[in-house]
C-alpha cells in the first residue's frame, strides 16, 4: 500500500478561533491583501484585529464565483500594493481566488500557464505567498485543499489550478462565523460537504487516512445538516457541519472526487447555479448509477462494501444496504431546497454536450467505476 497526505501547514479549529487572526497575521507579513465575500462590512470585526497588530490591509471583495477576469484583477491589485500576505475571509469563492493570487505573487507568469484543460497546466515552481484562510461557510473545505476552481466564460467551463504549493499556511475554522448563514446557503454548502465526503470515501484513490476522515465527517453531516438548516443557531449542528466541511476538504485533496463533481464542474460553467445545490441534485442518482454499474461490471469491487457502509452511516441503520444510500439521499434532498437542473435552464438537448465535457473532467478519474455515456445521460435525465 502507498499513499500520501497533504494539507494546510496548520489548522486551528474551534469557537473563537477567528480571534487569533491578528496575531497570526502579524507573524506572517506586514501588508495583507484581504479577500472577502460580497459584503466586506461583515469582516470589520476581524479586520480590526489587523489594525491592532499594525498590519496594513488592502480589501478586495469577491462578489461572485472566481472567473479568469476576477482573479487577474485581484492579482494585479495585490502586486501593485506590494502585499506580502494574503488573507481570505469568506466562502469557497474568496478562498479559491486568494489561493490563485498567492500563487501568482511568487511565481509570476501568466494565469494560463498554470490552468488545467484550457491552459498549459504548468506546475508551480515556488511556494505561494503566505495565505491565511478563514471560512465563513461550511461546505467547500477550500481552506485545506491544494486547488482553486476558476470559471472561464470564453470556454464555458470551470477549470482548476492545482499545486501542493497552493495549500494555505494557516486555516482558522470558527463555527461562530457560520451562524449567520441563511437556510438556503446552509443547505447548498452542506450538500457540497456531504458530496465531497461520500465521493472521497468511495474514490479509487481512497486511503486508510482519508477513510477515517470521511467516516467521521459523514456521521456528522448525516446527523446535523437538517438541524443546521432548520435552526442556524444550533451550536452542535453548526460545529458538526464545519467539521464535515473541513474533513471533506482534507479528503478530496488527497483522495479525489467522482462523477457528481465531474458533471457539476462543466454544468457550473454553462449555467449560473449554486454548486452545492447542483451536487445535491445529482448525488442520489450518481450513487444509484455507481451501484448498478459496479454490480454489473465489477461485482468484486471494494467500493460496493464502501457504499453499504456509507448507507449505514447515513441512515443510522446497521442493516442498511448499499441501495439505501441513494434512497436516504433522495429523501434528504427532497426536504431541502434542491431545485431540478431544469430550473437553471438546462434541457435534454444540452445533455450530450454536457456529458462529453463531464467525461473529460479530472474528477471522473476518482469515480469507483467508469460510467458510460448512456449512464451519464440517464443521470442527467433523472436530475432534470
Amino acid at each position: 500500500m502507498h499513499f500520501e497526505f497533504a494539507t494546510a501547514t496548520r489548522i486551528v479549529f474551534g469557537w473563537g478561533a477567528a480571534g487569533r487572526l491578528g496575531a497570526e497575521a502579524a507573524a506572517l507579513g506586514r501588508h495583507a491583501f484581504v479577500l472577502t465575500g460580497a459584503r466586506p462590512d461583515r469582516s470589520v470585526r476581524l479586520l480590526r484585529q489587523l489594525d491592532n497588530q499594525h498590519v496594513r490591509h488592502t480589501p478586495f471583495p469577491v462578489d461572485r464565483e472566481p472567473t479568469v477576469e476576477l482573479v487577474l484583477e485581484a492579482a494585479r491589485a495585490a502586486s501593485v500594493g506590494h502585499c506580502d500576505l494574503i488573507i481570505a475571509i469568506g466562502g469557497g469563492s474568496a478562498i479559491d481566488t486568494a489561493k490563485v493570487v498567492a500563487a501568482l505573487l511568487t511565481n509570476g507568469g501568466e494565469l494560463a500557464d498554470y490552468l488545467e484543460v484550457i491552459g498549459s497546466g504548468k506546475p508551480l515552481g515556488r511556494m505561494s505567498a503566505p495565505l491565511i484562510a478563514v471560512p465563513t461557510t461550511a461546505g467547500t473545505g477550500a481552506e485545506v485543499t491544494r486547488n482553486a476552481v476558476i470559471e472561464s466564460s470564453a470556454h464555458r467551463i470551470k477549470v482548476s489550478m492545482r499545486s501542493p504549493f497552493m495549500l494555505p499556511r494557516l486555516a482558522l475554522v470558527d463555527p461562530e462565523l457560520t451562524v449567520s448563514m441563511p437556510p438556503d446557503l446552509t443547505a447548498a454548502t452542506g450538500l457540497d460537504a456531504l458530496t465531497q465526503l461520500l465521493e472521497a470515501f468511495v474514490s479509487r484513490n481512497a486511503s486508510p487516512l482519508t477513510d477515517a476522515i470521511c467516516r467521521e465527517g459523514l456521521a456528522r453531516a448525516a446527523r446535523s445538516l437538517w438541524p443546521a438548516y432548520c435552526n442556524g443557531n444550533d451550536p452542535t449542528a453548526r460545529e458538526d457541519m464545519c467539521i464535515a466541511s473541513l474533513f471533506g476538504g482534507l479528503a478530496l485533496a488527497n483522495a479525489g472526487l467522482g462523477a457528481v463533481h465531474g458533471i457539476a464542474g462543466p454544468f457550473g460553467g454553462r449555467f449560473k447555479a449554486p454548486h452545492g445545490a447542483v451536487c445535491g441534485r445529482l448525488l442520489p442518482f450518481v450513487i444509484s448509477a455507481n451501484i448498478a454499474a459496479l454490480r454489473e461490471r465489477d461485482p468484486g469491487s471494494p467500493a460496493l462494501a464502501r457504499l453499504q457502509e456509507a448507507a449505514r452511516i447515513l441512515t443510522g441503520s446497521p442493516g442498511a444496504s448499499a441501495d439505501d444510500a441513494g434512497s436516504c439521499l433522495r429523501e434528504l434532498c427532497g426536504r431541502l431546497p434542491v431545485p431540478a437542473l431544469s430550473a437553471y435552464g438546462f434541457s435534454s438537448e444540452q445533455a450530450a454536450d454536457l456529458v462529453s465535457a463531464a467525461m473529460r473532467s479530472s474528477s471522473m478519474r476518482g469515480n469507483p467505476i467508469d460510467l458510460t455515456q448512456t449512464e451519464l445521460l440517464s443521470i442527467l435525465n433523472q436530475a432534470m
